[in-house]
């Protein structure tokens, strides 16, 4: 499996600032993580709120634990009410089940992370985010490329 490297991981956050940015986007927060929700990068912009790195990071555990973006666990979280509160309870409440994450995959479609977007509309974040799925990051290493996808699955 490749594993995600830190530059690689600041270098989505930047790309999903900019595109924020561009879109007029109150203040983001930004987690990436790796496989088993390790923290590999967080950054928060000037004038978040202090309770962003929970929101983002429970959107990338949401991703990660589900095999899914963020906004299809919120719509399951719709769909099958008791079934999520069962999952939301199993994670220790780790999940937050609204849009804004988004799993990182390698060229082959095996997971390599998640990330978690907050700070603004869902619309919005999954935009900005989305940022981050149009760029392409070398691995060097392995002359591989992955991209960070917005939507890997269908709701089951």
């Amino acid at each position: 499996m490749i594993m995600l490297k830190l530059e690689q991981s600041n270098r989505i956050i930047e790309a999903i600032f900019f595109r924020g940015r561009e879109l007029g986007c109150r203040p983001l927060s930004v987690v990436v993580v790796e496989p088993g929700a390790k923290v590999k990068a967080f950054q928060k912009e000037d004038g978040s709120a202090m309770m962003r790195f929970e929101m983002a990071y429970g959107k990338a555990y949401a991703a990660l634990a589900l095999g899914r973006s963020s906004s299809l666990v919120r719509i399951r979280t719709e769909e099958r009410p008791l079934f999520m509160q069962y999952v939301i309870r199993a994670s220790g409440d780790q999940i937050f089940p609204e849009g804004g994450g988004m799993l990182i995959r390698d060229n082959d479609g095996e997971v390599i992370g998640a990330v978690g977007v907050t700070g603004d509309t869902q619309e919005r974040e999954r935009e900005a985010g989305k940022a981050g799925a149009s760029r392409k990051l070398n691995l060097a290493q392995t002359r591989q490329k992955f991209l960070l996808t917005a939507e890997n699955a269908k709701v089951a």
